[in-house]
């Protein structure tokens, strides 16, 4: 796995060899720092959806709550960063093991997709590839911390929509 982790990094990260590719990644990267661009997304919902704010900062506590889950684990993982790429933006802490950044980033696009915001997800999706054009994490880092965040995001849905089942919150989107 370590080989094809390393090959994937390299190969994502060679696309910001593009000035325009390395500033977006860039800016994706400084946005997500401790999960802000999902934080401030949420605290929006909340503010222009007066009849769901309590869903919306559910949610959004739920974003947080897994960007914390993903720290903790990379306490006691502790893997080292890539030291094969060069980094392209500077980082909070030297573990990359689950990418903070991507676990945030699936947290926000589960739970705030569930609420009618779908077009996140595909922001969601940009940030977790970021991590690697900017040469910050592994593929398996990323993908830890997509899982991560989807599952959080996933297993607090029922109490973000404060007990109402699935099927009765589906129909409500506005």
């Amino acid at each position: 796995m370590d080989d094809m982790d390393h090959r994937i990094l390299s190969a994502l990260h060679a696309c910001g060899a593009d000035p325009r590719v390395a500033s977006a990644a860039r800016g994706l990267s400084v946005a997500g720092e401790h999960g802000a661009l999902w934080l401030a997304a949420g605290l929006a919902g909340a503010a222009v959806d007066g009849a769901r704010r309590g869903a919306w900062l559910r949610g959004t506590a739920l974003v947080a709550g897994a960007h914390l889950g993903s720290m903790s684990v990379k306490r006691l993982v502790r893997r080292a960063r890539p030291a094969h790429v060069r980094p392209r933006v500077r980082t909070a802490g030297r573990h990359s093991f689950p990418s903070s950044h991507a676990t945030s980033a699936a947290a926000a696009a589960v739970a705030f997709g569930a609420l009618g915001a779908p077009a996140l997800a595909p922001l969601a999706a940009a940030m977790c590839l970021s991590r690697l054009v900017v040469g910050v994490h592994y593929p398996s880092d990323v993908a830890a911390g997509a899982a991560l965040g989807a599952l959080t995001a996933r297993a607090g849905a029922r109490w973000m929509r404060g007990g109402v089942p699935d099927s009765a919150c589906a129909g409500r989107r506005g």
